[in-house]
């Protein structure tokens, strides 16, 4: 069985490469738009290119959002202390209940580590702001469903 500390240094890992696997492609997306602008100012005139170069524009701007969001991502995540170790529940946690096994960082959806599954969620989250504070033997309760809290590493 892998060590708790491997077993957050793999679920932060694979945080990391999801941030990163965003961070590519909106940045893959700017790319691709300043090429279509600039083969678009080539091309040809009119209405037609107008409309394109603010569709362009728009998809841009979209595209420079999301960048935004995704370096205020990395920002929070690099706070992540996984030595820290907490009796009740906070950012960096990894938290075994009843129901599911979460790792308290960002949004990244599920990941199996050994064969057991991982939940990487953002405190910000409804099921995040409920376990937040929480400790070993709380119940929690979500969408109908209640779990306890077993272990936090």
């Amino acid at each position: 069985m892998m060590s708790n500390l491997k077993l957050k240094a793999a679920l932060y890992n694979q945080c990391l490469n999801f941030i990163e696997n965003r961070f590519q492609t909106i940045q893959n997306t700017i790319n691709d738009i300043q090429k279509s602008l600039l083969s678009e100012t080539k091309s040809s005139a009119g209405d037609k290119h107008e409309t394109g170069r603010a569709m362009l524009q728009l998809e841009r701007e979209k595209a420079g959002n999301q960048l935004v969001d995704i370096q205020k991502l990395k920002e929070s995540f690099s706070k992540i202390d996984i030595f820290k170790t907490s009796e009740t529940i906070g950012l960096g946690s990894l938290v075994i209940t009843s129901q599911n096994n979460y790792f308290i960082a960002i949004s990244a959806g599920e990941f199996t580590v050994e064969n057991e599954k991982y939940y990487a969620i953002s405190p910000s989250t409804p099921i995040g702001q409920l376990l937040l504070g929480k400790t070993v033997g709380n119940e929690v309760a979500f969408r109908e469903q209640r779990f306890k809290v077993e272990t936090i590493f």
